[in-house]
């Protein structure tokens, strides 16, 4: 857990900002909400994306479509970015994303 990505993923969560990261080759608006490591044993992140391109296309802001589970390491020009910080309507759904968790956003 000592990815720079990883450490920024982190701070994003803990302040609530919102990130811009490209991902399977769409770039992607999202807001960061659990990270640690997956069952595979990689850096892993689920993200609520509200705005970008994705391959399964992107439904309206706030639906509970827009959650994305990503390995961090997948991730190439992550960065921080203005904005709102976003999270879906079923937020409080336990997530299978993230196996270990080091970090959640507080609701």
């Amino acid at each position: 857990m000592s990815s720079t990505d990883y450490q920024m993923i982190r701070k994003a969560i803990l302040t609530k900002t919102c990130m811009e990261a490209e991902y399977n080759g769409y770039m992607r608006r999202m807001c960061p909400q659990t990270l640690g490591i997956s069952k595979k044993g990689e850096e892993q992140a689920l993200f609520y994306q509200y705005a970008g391109e994705s391959s399964k296309g992107l439904d309206v802001a706030g639906s509970p479509k827009n959650w994305r589970c990503m390995p961090v390491a997948s991730l190439s020009g992550l960065r921080v970015i203005e904005g709102d910080w976003k999270g879906g309507p079923n937020h409080s759904q336990p997530q299978s994303c993230v196996s270990e968790v080091d970090v959640e956003a507080a609701y």
